[in-house]
């Protein structure tokens, strides 16, 4: 879903799964699927680890257990706590489609695949990589209290516990960290600035 990035101070659902693959965020069958139905594949998000074989809710898996099984909203779990090696596997863009289908806007690790971390940037969900040690200050402080808010900066790209107040900084390609700001996929980007494409091409060095 396109919508501005500015700042996303948010609950969050833990889910401490290192080598959290493409496969586990969503499995292969729904890949044969044409859809872009987002509830569609945010119904698919983690679906063999949600569900039992019968299509039952797994009773002891977070994402199944009050408060964390709320439907992201404004300010309500619309961050993504992961393990370290976030999205490893396959380079399947619905894994993507899957989190941001569910409602994530920003998913924080220690680490991601080089991959699905840019397939989440087209997608308008916000990867951050945070050292190991706030990682885990972060699973504690949400062990604690399931109702902390991290707070996501992105014009001064920080990310703050804010319950302790500790606050990293994180990196983002300008590009991608300016079509956040302004909801713009490439295509939008391009249009945005088809007025100075235009001009360009009628000056001589563009011949």
């Amino acid at each position: 879903m396109k919508e501005k990035f500015d700042i996303i101070q948010s609950t969050c659902i833990p889910i401490a799964i290192d080598n959290n693959n493409t496969d586990n965020i969503i499995p292969a069958r729904f890949l044969a699927f044409t859809t872009r139905d987002p509830k569609f594949y945010g119904d698919a998000f983690m679906h063999d680890i949600r569900y039992d074989a019968d299509g039952n809710p797994v009773p002891d898996f977070i994402m199944n257990q009050a408060p964390f099984n709320e439907v992201p909203s404004r300010g309500k779990r619309e961050i993504v706590i992961g393990g370290q090696n976030w999205g490893s596997g396959s380079s399947r863009e619905h894994a993507a489609w899957a989190i941001a289908g569910y409602g994530i806007r920003v998913v924080i690790s220690s680490s991601f695949a080089d991959i699905h971390r840019n397939n989440l940037l087209n997608c308008f969900v916000l990867p951050v990589i945070v050292s190991r040690e706030f990682q885990l200050e972060l699973f504690d402080t949400v062990a604690k209290n399931p109702n902390a808010e991290v707070k996501v900066d992105v014009p001064n790209q920080t990310v703050t516990n804010v319950t302790t107040g500790h606050s990293e900084h994180f990196d983002i390609n300008t590009y991608k960290k300016y079509c956040l700001m302004n909801a713009y996929d490439d295509i939008d980007f391009l249009l945005s600035n088809t007025d100075k494409i235009e001009a360009y091409e009628k000056t001589p060095s563009a011949l």
